[in-house]
């Protein structure tokens, strides 16, 4: 019995020294450490750089001739042109059936002859019974009656002579004429078909000149002037130049917008109809610029990496304005003696320490 009370302590003594060493602070585990990202740093340069005003707009001929048949209710014969063909002023484009006109034509050149015979008769006769009323065998009753016979054939002469010349206008107006040069837009004439009054035929672009018509803001038309330079993309991605011709006087009361009217070079990549982007050049301006890789969107603003002096990185937010090529402009937000990151930004923090391995060139 003496011994179980004796070891009973001992036991108690041993688990409280274990329960003591299980109970002392552990040492506190190092800290992760972010590794520095290595990046080549920029500042911004001063340059003068195109002031630019941007537009959107359709491309349209220059001018359009929309032609039709003069004659209505006349079969088309014949088509000689088709879309995009390029003629000349006065080239045939379509021809009428001609039959009955050629016919009535005929038989205003015989009445035309008839009355012409007629009228040399009638004058004639008037001439002769001057010279004997003058000799005194005729009257002057008579004589009066000679000369309104010559002048009513002389008036039906004439009267058969315009008949003629509308049988004849009349025929060659079976002939459709290009009424200047250019390219032909559309076709709307077929064989066999009718033409009715005010039937549009053919559309004709005139030279086959287009003009770009850049729709922009009435604030801005002010700064527009004829000569001044625009260049604008073709679908295709092909740049095209132009010069402005005009500025429209007046802009539309529900948008508020005004038309820049701008002669186009001839181009395969345009065509009547496009829509087209573009921009006006007003002059140079000078420009405070970054690479574009130095700036990174996020939630609707741009921001740049300003380096701190801990090589620590900064977001600061700027405002951006034109765009050369890969630069881009800073507005405001941002001094010029700054550092920030060329590159490499979308991997980039607020607070981030970097490493600088170069010195990029903007």
């Amino acid at each position: 019995m003496p011994s179980r009370f004796f070891v009973r302590p001992a036991v108690a003594l041993l688990c409280a020294v274990l329960l003591a060493a299980c109970g002392e602070d552990k040492p506190a585990a190092p800290a992760a450490i972010r590794p520095s990202l290595s990046v080549s740093v920029v500042q911004p340069q001063r340059a003068d750089w195109p002031a630019v005003l941007a537009a959107n707009g359709d491309v349209r001929a220059w001018q359009e001739a929309l032609i039709g048949a003069e004659l209505a209710n006349e079969r088309i014969a014949e088509v000689v042109v088709d879309v995009g063909d390029r003629v000349a002023p006065g080239a045939v484009l379509a021809r009428l059936a001609d039959a009955r006109l050629r016919a009535e034509a005929a038989e205003a050149q015989a009445a035309v002859a008839e009355t012409r015979a007629a009228a040399d008769e009638a004058q004639a006769n008037a001439a002769r019974a001057r010279d004997l009323q003058a000799k005194g065998f005729y009257s002057s009753q008579l004589a009066t009656q000679y000369l309104t016979t010559a002048q009513t054939a002389a008036a039906r002469r004439a009267a058969a002579e315009a008949r003629q010349q509308a049988a004849s206008l009349r025929l060659a107006q079976t002939v459709i004429r290009a009424p200047t040069a250019g390219v032909i837009a559309s076709r709307e004439a077929a064989v066999g078909s009718l033409p009715q009054p005010g039937q549009v035929l053919f559309r004709l672009i005139r030279d086959g000149r287009l003009e770009w018509r850049a729709e922009m803001p009435s604030a801005d038309l002010a700064r527009v002037q004829s000569g001044q330079v625009a260049r604008l993309q073709a679908p295709n991605g092909e740049m095209v130049s132009g010069r402005v011709r005009r500025v429209a006087p007046a802009v539309d009361p529900q948008t508020r917008n005004g038309l820049v009217f701008v002669d186009l070079p001839a181009s395969t990549a345009l065509k009547a109809g496009m829509f087209a982007r573009g921009e006006i050049k007003l002059g140079q301006r000078p420009a405070v610029f970054l690479p574009q890789a130095a700036v990174v969107q996020r939630d609707g603003f741009a921001y740049v990496f300003r380096l701190g002096d801990d090589e620590r990185v900064i977001l600061n937010k700027v405002e951006l304005g034109r765009r050369q090529g890969e630069q881009v402009e800073i507005v405001s937000g941002l001094a010029e003696s700054a550092t920030v990151v060329a590159d490499g930004v979308a991997f980039l923090a607020d607070g981030d320490r970097v490493t600088v391995i170069r010195s990029a060139t903007p």
